[in-house]
């Protein structure tokens, strides 16, 4: 899986905030050139397994990874399909 300043720092951000067990953040956006929004920014696959999912809703743990990626989300990141799971759903 390429790195890129992007996705580094996104998953350095999820790792600080969210201290996953596992962890695997895809850029998609090759898959969508051509697509209006490719233009607009990147495409990105999240799975994620954190304690921290533990007794949440999936809007609830929704929230907390557009949280810990705020900064990317507003600027830089067109579309994010989350996968969250706590430990004993993974």
């Amino acid at each position: 899986m390429a790195s890129t300043p992007l996705r580094d720092a996104m998953t350095q951000a999820l790792i600080e905030r969210l201290e996953p067990l596992a962890l695997e953040l895809v850029d998609d956006s090759a898959a969508h050139a051509g697509h209006a929004g490719a233009r607009e920014g990147a495409h990105f696959n999240l799975r994620i397994v954190s304690a921290k999912f533990a007794g949440l809703p999936r809007i609830s743990r929704h929230r907390l990874v557009y949280d810990a990626l705020r900064p990317w989300m507003a600027e830089g990141v067109h579309a994010l399909a989350i996968d969250a799971r706590s430990p004993e759903e993974a």
